[in-house]
Parts: C-alpha cells; sequence; structure tokens
C-alpha cells in the first residue's frame, strides 16, 4: 500500500469527521431550550409597557418577572418580549391583544378604554394602591393659590391638564372636575407653563421623577407641597383572552410573592424612598370616588 493512498484515506476520514462534527454543532444550536406552558411563540410571553413612566415600566416588568420565577416549577421556564410602543390613540391601545399580539399587561383596574374589549383581570393589586395617591405639579408662579385650596369645591374651580387617553381623566370628570384631555406626555409640561390648564398630577411614587426628568429645567414649574388627591385606583395585569394559561400562573405567582415578602420588598426598593420625600401625612388630602374601579375589586382598599 503506497503512501499516496494511505494520505487519501486519512484526508477523507478526516474530512468526514468534520462534517459529523459541524453538523452536530448546527444541531445544537437551532435545538430551541423547552418553554413554559405559556410562552406559545418562540419570542415567548409578549409584555405591552408602552403609555406609562419608566419608573412603572421597571416596577411592572420586575413584578411581572418575580411572578414569573416563583412558578417556575409548576409551570416551566419562560421568556418574555417587552413592547414598549406608546399608543396616543385609545382605540389603539384598547386593542392591543387583538391586533398588537400582546399577551399582558399592567394599568389600572376597570380602565374604561378596554370597557368593550375582551380580557382577562387579575384582581390583584400590584402596588399597594399607590397611584390612587396623587401630587399636584404647578407652576411655581400659583403657589399661593394651590396652598389656599381646602376643599374639593376649591380644586374644582381649576383646571387639571393629562395627556390624551390616560386612564384617570375619565375619573376626574366624574367627580366634576375640569379637565384639559389632549397632546401627549411629551408636550403636557410645556402646556402647562403656557397656562392652558392649571395643573398636572402624578402618583406619589413617580412625581418627583417625572419632575426632575420633565418639568424642572425650566424653572417655571413646582412639585405642590400642600394637596394630596386620593382615590380608589389599583394597579393590575389584564392577560389576552386566549392565554388562560398565563393568567392561572401570573394569578399564582402574584399569591406567592405577596405572601412571602418579594412584592413588599419590591415595591419599598422602588418607592419607600419617595414616599418619605413627599411627606404624604402632612397634606390636605381631597377625596375622590372611582366609578370605574370593577365588580371583582369593589371593595379595594389601598395598604400603604
Amino acid at each position: 500500500m503506497n503512501n499516496s493512498f494511505l494520505i487519501g484515506r486519512h484526508a477523507r476520514a478526516v474530512v468526514i469527521l468534520a462534517m459529523i462534527l459541524l453538523s452536530a454543532i448546527a444541531s445544537a444550536q437551532t435545538t430551541k431550550q423547552p418553554v413554559g406552558e405559556t410562552e406559545g411563540e418562540a419570542g415567548g410571553i409578549v409584555l405591552w409597557n408602552g403609555n406609562k413612566t419608566e419608573s412603572r415600566q421597571k416596577y411592572e416588568r420586575e413584578v411581572l418577572e418575580a411572578a414569573l420565577n416563583a412558578t417556575k416549577v409548576s409551570h416551566g421556564v419562560w421568556s418574555l418580549q417587552e413592547d414598549l410602543t406608546d399608543y396616543p390613540l385609545a382605540a389603539d391601545e384598547a386593542s392591543v391583544f387583538r391586533t398588537k399580539g400582546v399577551d399582558i399587561f399592567g394599568t389600572v383596574a376597570g380602565n374604561t378604554k378596554l370597557a368593550n374589549e375582551q380580557k382577562i383581570l387579575i384582581p390583584l393589586p400590584l402596588m399597594k394602591g399607590l397611584l390612587g395617591y396623587r401630587i399636584l405639579i404647578i407652576r411655581s408662579a400659583d403657589k399661593g393659590k394651590f396652598a389656599g385650596v381646602k376643599t374639593p369645591a376649591q380644586l374644582q374651580k381649576l383646571r387639571m391638564g393629562i395627556p390624551s387617553t390616560w386612564a384617570d381623566a375619565e375619573l376626574f370628570r366624574q367627580n366634576g372636575y375640569a379637565v384639559e384631555e389632549k397632546g401627549s406626555f411629551d408636550d403636557l409640561f410645556t402646556r402647562l407653563e403656557n397656562k392652558e390648564f392649571d395643573y398636572v398630577t402624578f402618583g406619589a411614587n413617580e412625581v418627583t421623577g417625572v419632575f426632575n426628568a420633565r418639568a424642572a429645567k425650566s424653572g417655571k414649574l413646582i412639585v405642590d407641597s400642600t394637596l394630596l388627591v386620593f382615590y380608589p385606583f389599583p394597579l393590575v395585569f389584564y392577560v389576552n383572552p386566549d392565554n388562560k394559561v398565563l393568567a392561572e400562573r401570573v394569578t399564582k405567582g402574584l399569591q406567592i410573592i405577596s405572601g412571602n415578602g418579594e412584592l413588599d420588598a419590591i415595591f419599598n426598593r422602588y418607592f419607600a424612598a419617595d414616599l418619605t420625600a413627599v411627606k404624604l401625612p402632612a397634606r390636605t388630602m381631597i377625596t375622590l370616588k372611582s366609578p370605574i374601579l370593577p365588580a371583582e375589586m369593589a371593595g379595594f382598599k389601598p395598604s400603604l
């Protein structure tokens, strides 16, 4: 047997071995990891997280992740795809389950834009009712005017500004308040400076961050230090009506993290410092009724 034959045979063996190895690598790369029952599509669970402040986006995502992790043993592994698209039109926001492929999103319980939509409500509050504790941002020139407000009737004489489609616009209207609902979050403070309305409100958890990021630069606006508007306004998850398994999983997960203290820990990490800074007990509280609460949460009480 000559050397050329041996070399040729050896070369062919090397080529065949290389082909086998490449095939194995390709197969390993294309094999999907096992997914949880709730994932469905390869992209995972789709969380729509637009039309809200950045602090809420981060908080709601972390709470959902904690609930999914808490149910990994019973429901399997999971992956999350976050959609941060803002939808300025109410019809677009309302239809995210039908037209955008969304599986779950957080909003206030009873959001009127969803009234005619099929959905699954998970009636477990995510934020202890904190969103219903509202603090005003006003023009600095009006500080004395707002310091003199002591009753609902006095506040009703002033105009509140709010971006189009935000859920609490209708709540204020039904309580007899003048509401200027138009524009977007981006132009809200310019319009306040231009006297299109007299004040805007944000949750006690987010008002400081929103003010510093969006309203402080001009020097014309301040966070009011005297008033607190309160109404029952629990933050909840709604789930696509075609994904009952996800609704069951998130419900179970929220019950677990509520019971073991993990939800409290997340809440305190995000909001404890902000709540201390805004001094809620020292403020004059004006209470509104919430006509939008769904029947499943009619007895809701904040737990701050």
